[in-house]
């Protein structure tokens, strides 16, 4: 590993596919459940694929109690049999095949995949924080009136590692492990 260096304080970098692929390689792998390793991988980062789409079915709520948060649920829609799904423009919850185990030195942003973008779609992500361990999901938003058709293991989005300028004590929140 390359430790960057700004007068003589260590600084927050991108890591490299070079690093992704050692990560990988570890106990436990940075990421695991990918459908194509080698074509997710990316100079930048790694795609997630797409392993489910669902529809909002009630209201949530966010308090400042979190024993107060309540998620909306949740109703998963049905692939053909040749693996798409027609979607209308909308709000969806999408959750990936790929599992992230984040070191406590580590953590990622995602971003959504241009091609998505030119289709009038996107993802919207928060952060996955340094010690995160989980299949996590995001909102998926179709902006297209003319709705949008989407493949099972499709990839989505790319999510891109900086590593910290320090450990940190990691991600103790509701969602460690969520969907494994």
């Amino acid at each position: 590993m390359v430790e960057c260096q700004q007068e003589g304080r260590a600084v927050t970098a991108v890591l490299a596919k070079v690093d992704i692929h050692r990560l990988i390689q570890g106990k436990p792998p940075l990421v695991e459940g990918c459908i194509n390793l080698e074509e997710q991988i990316q100079p930048n980062g790694i795609d997630l694929t797409l392993r489910e789409v669902a529809l909002l079915q009630s209201s949530g709520r966010i308090a400042a109690d979190k024993s107060q948060r309540l998620v909306s649920s949740l109703a998963p829609l049905v692939f053909d049999g040749l693996g798409f799904i027609d979607l209308v423009a909308g709000v969806y919850i999408i959750t990936y095949n790929e599992v992230v185990h984040l070191p406590r030195d580590v953590m990622a942003l995602a971003t959504p995949r241009s091609s998505l973008l030119r289709c009038g779609v996107t993802v919207n992500t928060a952060v996955w924080d340094a010690g995160y361990s989980g299949r996590s999901q995001s909102l998926m938003v179709v902006y297209n009136q003319q709705g949008f058709r989407l493949q099972r293991n499709v990839r989505i989005v790319q999510l891109v590692f900086l590593r910290l300028t320090q450990e940190t004590e990691g991600y103790q929140g509701a969602y460690q492990g969520e969907n494994t």
